[in-house]
């Protein structure tokens, strides 16, 4: 069974790793809900682990309907990752209703030929769950990760069932917002998925001996939580064990 988390630094790619992930979504700006990372980020997370490195390809926070100059952008960053050696990207684009955008989507997975593409968290603002994802399997995309349309996968945890039933092997369904190793074996049991995404997400307090009073501030950074995703790989791997005939 796969476990992907997410990389908000380069100290948790690491950790990720030696821990037992088998892929890295490497992001930036944990509060946006994650952007694209910076070349020099990209560099050195390939540089220092060996696993699977699925940079997200997303130039801002907020919505999933982009400009041209965004998609632009989109497709150099797409470019960039190719040239540093990356495994897949993790993309995603919406028209204004809601529908997946499925001639830019479309030209970004063709960008991307020679790696594994995911779609993002995008798809939980889709109209119609059901032909969006016949769309992405058309597409190409390898994986869709998804809460199931809510806010967390313990909500949407009916959907992703469905959405498990409905892909069979053409596509994985990972759930991904909110999986811990206190809800992923009864994930596991309840949709019949066979890979999940954490954050195993952790704040890390600054080390700056000296801080301004005067600002009022906690800088805070995140990472994440290694017994976490050691905990993580342990139940899947025993659930794993447990289901060979």
């Amino acid at each position: 069974m796969e476990l992907e988390v997410i990389g908000f630094d380069l100290a948790s790619c690491v950790t990720a790793e030696t821990q037992g992930a088998d892929r890295i979504e490497l992001c930036a700006n944990p509060h946006e809900g994650g952007t694209t990372p910076s070349y020099g980020m990209i560099a050195l997370a390939r540089e220092h682990t060996s696993i699977q490195l699925f940079p997200i390809i997303r130039p801002r926070g907020g919505d999933f309907l982009y400009t041209a100059m965004e998609f632009n952008s989109m497709i150099a960053d797409i470019q960039q990752c190719r040239h540093l050696g990356c495994d897949g990207v993790v993309i995603g684009m919406l028209a204004e209703d809601g529908q997946v955008d499925i001639d830019r989507c479309g030209e970004l997975v063709q960008h991307a030929a020679g790696m594994h593409v995911t779609f993002h968290r995008a798809f939980d603002r889709v109209r119609d769950p059901l032909t969006a994802l016949e769309q992405i399997i058309d597409l190409g995309c390898t994986r869709v990760l998804t809460s199931g349309l809510h806010p967390n996968v313990d909500l949407g945890k009916d959907m992703l069932r469905s959405l498990v039933d409905a892909a069979g092997d053409r596509i994985t369904i990972m759930p991904g917002s909110g999986v811990r190793s206190g809800n992923v074996l009864e994930l596991a049991k309840f949709t019949g998925a066979l890979a999940f995404h954490s954050s195993a997400r952790s704040p890390q307090p600054s080390r700056m001996r000296y801080t301004n009073p005067d600002m009022a501030e906690e800088l805070t950074a995140v990472g994440i939580d290694a017994g976490e995703v050691t905990k993580l790989r342990r139940i899947l791997d025993a659930y794993s064990t447990s289901q060979l005939p």
